[in-house]
């Protein structure tokens, strides 16, 4: 007879399934690994909804600012031994060459299934082999790959750090790649992530959007003149970019967020373009939903706030690469200008009108990439492996 099996209750701890006419308890042991919390950006959202899926699950993080985010619970939170050197929050690049140690010195050994949200170090833990290790992959490290020659050309720092940099780079780069055979099954966070996997790691993903908050977001019929963009000031954004677009367009253009590219950007920009800075995150709901379309110049693993922006109702013009793509659909959330320059992104907007698209709809297509729809898939992801996981491992022992 064919066996049937059905999830009745699943927490961090206790699962409750239903085996034909048989009730199963199966205890499973989870623990959460970041890279570390010194920022809260996509990665860290991402974070969040997972330990409100598993909210018995401790945190392990090489190092955790609370001071820039405080919505952890602080005992859950784990830290390396990285967290009591000096200055490691605020000058924590220069601990990169430690950071592979200290990911590798997380004790699992009490864990069923570990669950890694990385873009750097956490996918490298040591797991016991009788535990199940899923990497939520945000992206391989941008500096070690994707970006590795445009990092080292455009960091702030001096020939003397430059010149010894490549050397590190190439260290971290082997321990990457190392440490990728260390996962049991990648999840990536879009198409984009998935084919870089592929190309560095020769390893297969699974796609699961990362999550969005959409009721946190809302609609105007109060839309003002202008512009908006925003996110982390650094040289992959693009945001010189769309300066020189709205340097000649002379449109008002709102940029909020912070960044080690913001004095230079403020330098060239024109008295149109104003830089708001750190926003909350009910300045930026209100910014969103009142702005023509939100821009996004760049090429993004996924794309978080460009989404939010659609949540909003706010059509999105986009450079037509990475994870635009996937949540984008042109001429209906939004448009895309084929070139990643200047005088493409300003004849693309010269083109656009503010007043042809459907708030309602957008925002309805933005639904899909709600945080219960990536807790549901990655509820049903973890207990999908873990089975499979314990299928493998009973009939190795059974065999043995």
């Amino acid at each position: 007879m064919k066996q049937k099996t059905k999830l009745i209750l699943n927490d961090s701890h206790i699962r409750i399934i239903r085996i034909n006419s048989y009730i199963c308890i199966d205890y499973m042991r989870l623990a959460l690994v970041h890279d570390y919390l010194s920022q809260d950006g996509g990665a860290e959202r991402v974070l969040k909804a997972l330990h409100e899926t598993w909210p018995e699950a401790p945190i392990f993080v090489l190092f955790h600012d609370k001071k820039k985010i405080n919505y952890f619970d602080q005992e859950k939170i784990k830290e390396s031994f990285l967290a009591k050197m000096p200055f490691v929050r605020s000058a924590f690049q220069w601990y990169l060459p430690w950071m592979p140690s200290a990911t590798e010195h997380h004790d699992l050994r009490d864990f069923d299934v570990v669950l890694s949200s990385t873009s750097a170090f956490a996918k490298g833990v040591i797991t016991p082999p009788g535990t199940l290790h899923i990497s939520y992959c945000h992206t391989p490290p941008r500096y070690l790959w994707a970006d590795s020659n445009e990092y080292i050309t455009e960091l702030n720092q001096s020939p003397a750090v430059k010149a010894f940099l490549p050397n590190i780079l190439h260290r971290l780069r082997l321990w990457d790649k190392m440490s990728a055979d260390r996962v049991d099954h990648f999840i990536a966070n879009s198409k984009t992530v998935e084919q870089r996997i592929r190309k560095y790691y020769r390893r297969e993903s699974t796609i699961i959007h990362p999550p969005i908050e959409i009721n946190k977001f809302m609609t105007s019929s109060n839309i003002e003149d202008y512009f908006v963009s925003g996110g982390r000031m650094v040289p992959y954004k693009k945001f010189d970019l769309l300066i020189a677009a709205f340097n000649r367009l002379r449109e008002p253009l709102k940029i909020f967020g912070d960044g080690p590219e913001l004095t230079k950007l403020k330098n060239i920009a024109r008295p149109n373009i104003e830089f708001l800075g750190v926003i909350s995150e009910e300045e930026k709901i209100k910014l969103l939903s009142r702005a023509r379309a939100f821009i996004n110049p760049q090429i993004e693993d996924f794309g978080i706030t460009a989404v939010e922006a659609m949540a909003s109702g706010r059509p999105v013009i986009a450079y037509e690469s990475g994870g635009a793509t996937e949540t984008i659909l042109e001429n209906q959330t939004g448009v895309f200008f084929k070139k990643q320059n200047w005088e493409s992104l300003l004849d693309t907007i010269l083109k656009f009108n503010h007043a042809n698209w459907d708030a309602a709809a957008i925002r309805e297509h933005a639904k899909k990439f709600d945080t219960a729809v990536f807790q549901e898939k990655m509820t049903r992801a973890v207990n999908d492996y873990w089975d499979d996981f314990q299928n493998k491992m009973n009939q190795t022992s059974l065999i043995g």
